[in-house]
């Protein structure tokens, strides 16, 4: 941001001070110890130095920075109960000094969000504004300046160069023209598009640049191969690019999701299955032949195998393991219709969570026969199964549940499952949980 040179500074005395301040009131016994102060201001330096948890990028939002606040917790939440080890005898329980580092955490986050919010409205005024021109013109223009109108962001778009002349407003001459001009209109980012530039005529522009203290930055030449999940990776001093890159990819981001799977499945197992299963097996015995489970071969992350299970919702067919549920279908035994009616059919997936076969969220999965079907008529059908299948997911909850009518209807369901693989976050998890409840609850007429 322009003119933020204090901006940093300042979080970080903001945050230190909220720190000593609530440890100054709650547990005032901590002061008395000045070896126990110095460890954990320390400690708070360190931490936010190893996350590099202060500088960001002009365009992140705070739903951006949340991963870095949660590791910020997790290391910070060590160094703070290790401090108390000092303290002999400890004054405080430890339910106490719990609640103490909730309250610290609560409040960092609320400055957090008060720091964006003032961000975003400082940017919105004239003054701060970071002045930029582009230089070449392809189809990436208006995508850039998309970005550069968006107000929160602070940019101040002067226009662009290239040497096709143009009656657009915006157009402000040929490249030939654009030195003096960045040099004349105090012009801070200059923006090159690759295509439109030869080799001299960048390196030309990035002497110029660097001879005046302006930043340069170049938009490759993306050939409509760059997604809107595409990454670089440096490979020593090779730029590497990754087009379907994916929060997932972290260990950290596979780590959260798995602990959240696993701590859900077994409260859905221990309260609710324990006690739904011989209810349900009860009544199933009373209404049809058959077993209590349904097992099915489905694919997974990676296309692999393997036995999704349910509630038996269905009379024994021949057409069990290719053909999908259906409006009105006579296979469907009349404790099935309630079943599938609510989605208890899938609560057994629940124990495929578990075993680590699934997800609470992610792409359903799909039997073996549809796959085959799908993967060479539907358009990037087989990204979905990066992902571990879920038992709900994005495009179920956004309606594209259950039988499959028109092809719009498979295709949107992989639109939605590639945009939960490039945006996930534990948030859009619950999100979806939530929705989930929710549309049973609503009559969701795909529900059959």
């Amino acid at each position: 941001m322009k003119k933020s040179f204090f901006v940093i500074p300042l979080s970080f005395l903001a945050h230190i001070l909220i720190v000593n301040i609530v440890l100054y009131a709650l547990t005032p016994v901590t002061y008395k110890n000045a070896f126990t102060i110095v460890f954990i201001n320390l400690a708070w330096f360190f931490v936010t130095y190893s996350l590099d948890f202060y500088p960001t990028a002009r365009r992140e939002s705070f739903s951006q920075s949340l991963k870095n606040f949660f590791k910020l917790y997790i290391l910070f939440g060590l160094v703070y109960f290790t401090s108390f080890a000092f303290l002999k005898p400890y004054p405080y329980s430890w339910q106490y000094l719990s609640l103490v580092y909730l309250m610290i955490c609560a409040l960092l986050m609320l400055f957090r969000i008060f720091f964006y919010w003032s961000r975003n409205l400082v940017r919105t005024k004239e003054y701060v504004h970071t002045r930029t021109v582009v230089i070449g013109r392809d189809k990436n223009l208006k995508k850039i300046r998309r970005i550069f109108d968006i107000p929160k962001y602070g940019y101040r778009y002067m226009g662009y160069f290239d040497n096709s002349k143009s009656n657009s407003p915006t157009y402000l001459g040929d490249i030939e023209s654009s030195y003096e001009y960045i040099f004349n209109n105090k012009i801070e980012e200059v923006y090159c598009l690759a295509s439109r530039l030869s080799k001299d005529e960048i390196k030309h522009i990035m002497n110029i640049a660097d001879n005046s203290l302006k930043k340069i930055k170049i938009i490759p030449d993306n050939k409509e191969l760059f997604s809107r999940a595409m990454s670089i990776e440096l490979y020593d001093s090779v730029p590497v690019l990754n087009l379907r890159a994916s929060p997932l990819d972290l260990e950290y981001s596979n780590l959260i999701k798995r602990i959240f799977d696993i701590t859900f499945s077994l409260l859905v197992i221990i309260f609710v299955l324990s006690w739904l299963t011989p209810l349900v097996f009860m009544l199933m015995k009373l209404d049809s032949k058959g077993p209590l489970f349904f097992k099915q071969k489905r694919h997974g992350v990676n296309k692999n195998t393997f036995w999704c299970y349910k509630f038996r919702s269905m009379t024994k067919s021949d057409d069990s393991d290719t053909k999908m549920a259906t409006k009105n279908d006579m296979r469907v035994t009349k404790l099935g219709k309630i079943l599938r009616k609510t989605s208890i059919d899938e609560l057994p997936q629940f124990f495929n969570v578990l075993k680590g076969d699934m997800s609470i969220v992610g792409p359903r999965p799909h039997m073996e026969v549809h796959t085959k079907q799908y993967e060479t008529s539907v358009e990037k059908y087989l990204v979905r199964h990066f992902l571990k299948p879920g038992i709900t997911g994005l495009a179920q909850v956004k309606g594209y549940r259950g039988e499959i009518l028109r092809k719009s209807d498979i295709i949107n369901r992989v639109r939605y499952d590639i945009f939960y693989m490039e945006k996930w976050s534990i948030l859009l998890d619950i999100q979806i949980i939530t929705n989930t409840v929710t549309n049973i609850f609503m009559n969701d007429k795909k529900a059959y």
